[in-house]
């Protein structure tokens, strides 16, 4: 049996509620771009499931992005993956070491892999064009790692990453610390990776082929995925504490994870534990952010993580509750050995992140130094969209949690959509602004989601290479502290970003729906290594 040709692929729309009516003459739309899925071809093979590997100092890994076939939800379908799993595999390493990844292309499109929230050399940071050329099929490229932070990361493509990462192309790295009493004591530790894949009873729904759809919002699946599958469930005694830890690798959907109700400790997040422990009834995490929290399961039985969210119908102006299940933590009868629930009970502040931060203070109320506005401009979407879109404006919630207006957002394209970070005192807009900064310089950045937009939406802005504090959000201080690399701008706020800029080179900071940055909303700036004192 042949693999399948381009030329069977055709548009089928996502699939809809019902409850929400078809707009009046898009009954036959379709997007403006071909499209595109890869292609079935029987002879692949079906992809096993993430394997942990634990890398030394020195290590080299080998690491292939190929074609994979997998069945999700019932359906057979052709993803991606790395090394053939789903996720990539996990690379446990500790704080301070560095490994050699030899990686190679067997995708038939060229491809890169980025270090999402490493503070590593320049030249493997993985953008095309910027820090190295594209892989191409059948090529291959050797990137350098260093780990200088403890903390969770994850990698992933940078090149048409709404298709790639979205097909399975990603993996955790979790950094180990180098002293024992980093974390308190628990029983186990998770590692979640959260995403969705959009589906319907023909499998997967075609990508944009030139440009990406789904434009407006970003794509949003109608398939909850943990660790790649629908069904994840793991076992744990009664009284167990467990520490997860957290990546959001969606396109665009940005999760609330409930445990049951539980009580839920936030200990850190990307590259850093927090300044002061606090307890949440949910933890929000944005596409490309990562949180360490601890829970603590104290009666047997099956507690349900769930994305328990306030989804919103454009339609109708109004709010109602949703619930996805994520994963099942299937609580044994055994008691806990040893029991770590006296560690649990007490929120830590952690000295040495104060101690860290102490030479950072001085900066945190003085004036910004560069302003953004985050916005969009649209060009020949069709005319009953532009239509709906004035009216629906008038309703702004801060956070999409849902695909609200799912016919609208498919038809919405890159080659329509432009998605706008513009310089506050310049006007320059995306590639236009390039910034430049010298090593050590400290850096606060105000950006402004404005909500006055065709289609005001969150953006979860990541800066390659660096790390960052968030100072305020509307004017109202923080007051827990966590290094980042990435963290979403509501609608209608403004938040002020403390960024540190110790890592030389060419960088990026950009819009982390993968859909809006591949629609434009993207900045360049340089970071220049000091002067040599001869």
């Amino acid at each position: 049996m042949p693999a399948s040709s381009p030329d069977s692929i055709v548009w089928r729309m996502p699939p809809m509620d019902m409850s929400m009516p078809m707009l009046p003459g898009l009954e036959n739309a379709l997007p403006p771009t071909p499209p595109d899925l890869p292609l079935q071809d029987p002879g692949l093979l079906s992809a096993i499931p993430g394997e942990v590997l634990t890398l030394a100092n020195g290590d080299s890994l080998y690491l292939t992005a190929t074609p994979v076939r997998r069945q999700i939800a019932g359906q057979d379908v052709v993803m991606f993956g790395y090394n053939g799993q789903y996720p990539g595999p996990l690379l446990k390493v500790s704080k301070g070491s560095t490994i050699t990844v030899v990686f190679q292309n067997a995708l038939t499109e060229p491809t890169t892999v980025h270090w999402h929230g490493l503070r590593l050399d320049n030249r493997f940071d993985g953008i095309p064009g910027m820090t190295q050329p594209p892989v191409e099929a059948g090529d291959d490229f050797v990137y350098e790692l260093r780990f200088p932070d403890t903390g969770l990361y994850w990698y992933h493509p940078h090149i048409r990453e709404d298709v790639q990462q979205d097909l399975g192309l990603y993996g955790n790295m979790l950094v180990l610390p180098e002293i024992p009493d980093y974390y308190v004591p628990v029983n186990r530790d998770e590692v979640l990776l959260l995403d969705d894949i959009l589906l319907d009873e023909n499998g997967l729904i075609p990508y944009g082929k030139e440009v990406p759809t789904h434009a407006l919002m970003g794509r949003f699946g109608n398939v909850m995925l943990t660790n790649g599958v629908t069904d994840y469930r793991f076992e744990v005694d009664r009284g167990d504490v467990v520490r997860f830890h957290l990546t959001n690798v969606a396109n665009a959907r940005a999760f609330n994870v409930n445990f049951g109700g539980l009580p839920i400790k936030v200990v850190a997040s990307d590259l850093s534990r927090f300044e002061q422990e606090a307890w949440v009834n949910s933890i929000a995490i944005s596409p490309a952010e990562r949180y360490v929290v601890e829970v603590l399961f104290p009666e047997s039985g099956t507690v349900a993580i769930t994305n328990t969210i306030q989804a919103i119908d454009h339609f109708r102006g109004e709010f109602y509750t949703h619930i996805d299940t994520l994963a099942l933590a299937m609580v044994g009868e055994t008691p806990a050995s040893p029991d770590h629930s006296p560690f649990f009970a007490k929120l830590r502040a952690n000295p040495a992140v104060s101690a860290d931060l102490a030479s950072f203070r001085d900066h945190f109320d003085r004036p910004p130094d560069k302003s953004l506005t985050l916005s969009l401009r649209v060009r020949n979407l069709p005319i009953p969209i532009m239509l709906s879109m004035e009216i629906d404006t008038l309703y702004v919630p801060p956070v999409e949690w849902n695909d609200a207006m799912p016919m609208m957002n498919w038809l919405s394209t890159g080659a329509q959509v432009e998605w706008v970070l513009r310089e506050t005192d310049t006007g320059l807009e995306n590639m236009d602004i390039r910034w430049d900064f010298q090593v050590g310089d400290v850096v606060k950045v105000r950006i402004f989601n404005d909500p006055r937009s065709f289609h005001p939406m969150q953006h979860p802005i990541h800066f390659h290479g660096q790390r960052f504090l968030v100072l305020e959000t509307d004017g109202n201080r923080n007051q827990h502290l966590v290094w980042k690399d990435t963290a979403t701008v509501p609608v209608g706020s403004t938040m002020d970003f403390l960024v540190d800029m110790s890592n030389p080179g060419d960088w990026m900071a950009h819009c982390h729906i993968a859909e809006h940055l591949q629609s434009g909303m993207m900045l360049g700036f340089s970071v220049k290594p000091p002067p040599i004192n001869r």
